[in-house]
């Protein structure tokens, strides 16, 4: 039997249909294994390939083999961090410059590594590295917000095979981005908790989605899952962005990233997936400062995974509600590698 489910962050109804399972190619296949290939622009050896790196992790001079994990400006960046910010008005419409931000970071040097391929340490590199991106754009008072995401495979966007993540930072709010923040100050100033401290503290209770859990983190397969075995990781306290997190959270959550990955591996083979932080603004601008005040309070980062595994279609497509063809409980214990 099907349900309709409420995602409580973002306030989407989702369809949870097992039937929808038996449908043939529902399922897409395994991604191909990478082949390192000569010309790889990010290959170790390949420095000269790429615009001249922003930072990275290494012991010598910039640009040149050596490094634990770089970054480089977006060779086919959509904003960039020269324009200007004047605006432009054709009547009621209104556009401005494409400021900002985009970058990737070469999450190791290892070609054909999938993140559970990566020592402990690894993990931990390409935390550092991108908290160390957010640190430094926070800098720019005209960046308001950031996104942290990976594509990785064809069904999940990606273009290039090498492990890497992408960073985008604007001088604008999304509205999706904008309305959680409504959203979570509402319920805060009626429950005296964030939504996803309360998400957590539920997960936590009923355990049967819970995939695993460490001292500081909790991984779980969310109650209004998109899409099947999805995995949501959050910290048990609030913590608001990834560059508030202590040393040893960031060692956990290095830790928990290899783990969660190992176990989905486990499930799916190797899988294309998307990955995204949500975290708190960079900076304060006249859309979000109502919410600024109180993000300590109400407010924790998450990562999500997504394995792109189910193909959506048409109704995904025209209505915005998603339809998901396992139920999480399910994702969740064999995940956890429990027996029927």
């Amino acid at each position: 039997m099907s349900e309709i489910r409420l995602d409580r962050i973002a306030n989407q109804y989702v369809i949870i249909a097992p039937e929808r399972l038996r449908r043939p190619n529902s399922i897409t296949a395994s991604k191909a294994p990478k082949n390192k290939k000569s010309n790889c622009p990010f290959c170790e050896g390949n420095e000269h390939l790429t615009p001249k790196e922003i930072f990275a992790l290494r012991k010598n001079e910039p640009d040149m083999s050596g490094w634990k994990t770089r970054v480089v400006p977006n060779l086919y960046k959509a904003v960039q961090i020269e324009a200007s910010e004047s605006s432009k008005r054709d009547g009621m419409f209104e556009s401005v410059p494409g400021l900002g931000a985009h970058e990737i970071v070469i999450d190791t040097s290892c070609h054909s590594c999938n993140m559970e391929d990566l020592d402990e340490i690894d993990v931990q590199n390409w935390l550092k590295t991108i908290v160390s991106r957010i640190e430094d754009l926070q800098k720019d008072k005209r960046l308001v917000y950031i996104s942290v995401f990976k594509n990785v495979g064809q069904e999940a966007g990606a273009t290039q095979e090498h492990p890497h993540t992408q960073i985008i930072a604007l001088p604008v709010m999304p509205k999706d981005a904008i309305y959680f923040l409504s959203r979570n100050m509402l319920y805060y100033q009626r429950h005296g908790r964030g939504i996803v401290e309360d998400i957590l503290h539920n997960e936590i209770l009923f355990k049967k989605r819970l995939v695993t859990q460490t001292q500081s983190f909790v991984a779980f397969c969310p109650f209004a899952s998109s899409y099947p075995f999805e995995v949501m990781i959050a910290p048990v306290h609030n913590i608001v962005s990834l560059n508030r997190a202590s040393k040893k959270e960031l060692e956990e959550l290095g830790f928990l990233v290899k783990s969660i990955f190992a176990k989905l591996a486990k499930q799916l083979g190797s899988f294309d997936y998307n990955l995204a932080f949500m975290q708190a603004p960079l900076n304060q601008n006249f859309e979000n400062e109502s919410h600024m005040a109180l993000l300590e309070q109400n407010f924790r980062f998450t990562l999500r995974i997504i394995p792109r595994i189910y193909n959506i279609g048409g109704f995904e497509l025209s209505s915005g509600m998603a339809i998901n063809c396992m139920e999480p409980e399910e994702c969740a214990r064999l995940l956890r590698g429990e027996e029927i």
